[in-house]
């Protein structure tokens, strides 16, 4: 996969941790080092370029984390934290502060981003491996719908926040956190104190009422 821009980030590893400014930080950019990221994003839409060296020292390991998980590809997940921070360079103004986080949004970009690649490069025949094929097909279930607007599409939004009503508040919270926030499970528990047993309860059931809900609403609509 190749992208036809002259502008090319570092390649950053995967980490859990946000890495700090660290060596080649410029003294320009240092001012933005303490600012909040809604911040960070409104001056990357009045074109400040620091501005986004600095979100992208913070959120690139986020980015490719969370693309990895969609897209099972090294390679692939390199491309696309270039594509996505090419995409806030372009398209930062898009951003609204009232309706989300910048975490939040870098998120569900990301997500949107990696499983229109995963359907591209699968239906290419990318992935013949039985076992990621498996894997993805499962994924596809939970993070698709979250993602690619068909739950909304699905129930509505009066209807969405209905099914996520159905949820307790830890098993909401979970999710919350893991598709909107791009926190991995044991981050989580370390996140809201609880184990990391329990974590992976609420998540997986959280998961299974919200596909519930998605079998029922289909066979309905038959």
């Amino acid at each position: 996969m190749s992208w036809t821009t002259t502008t090319r980030f570092p390649v950053l590893p995967i980490t859990r941790s946000r890495p700090s400014g660290g060596e080649g930080a410029s003294s320009a950019a240092e001012e933005f080092a303490d600012a909040p990221d809604e911040a960070l994003l409104a001056f990357v839409q009045a074109g400040n370029r620091e501005a986004l060296g600095v979100l992208f020292r913070r959120f690139a390991w986020l980015v490719r984390s969370v693309s990895l998980r969609i897209l099972r590809d090294e390679g692939e997940s390199e491309d696309l934290v270039q594509e996505l921070f090419l995409f806030i360079h372009r398209e930062a103004a898009v951003y609204d502060s009232t309706k989300s986080s910048a975490r939040s949004w870098i998120v569900q970009m990301t997500y949107r981003r990696a499983i229109s690649r995963w359907r591209y490069l699968n239906a290419r025949g990318h992935y013949r491996n039985a076992e990621l094929d498996c894997c993805h097909s499962a994924m596809g279930s939970v993070v698709a719908p979250t993602y690619d607007s068909s739950i909304e599409a699905l129930f509505g939004k009066e209807g969405l926040k209905k099914v996520m009503g159905e949820l307790t508040a830890e098993q909401h919270e979970t999710l919350r956190l893991h598709f909107y926030e791009g926190y991995t499970l044991a981050e989580i528990g370390e996140k809201l104190g609880q184990s990391p047993g329990n974590v992976r309860h609420h998540y997986y059931r959280g998961i299974e009422k919200l596909r519930k809900q998605v079998r029922e609403s289909q066979l309905q609509n038959r």
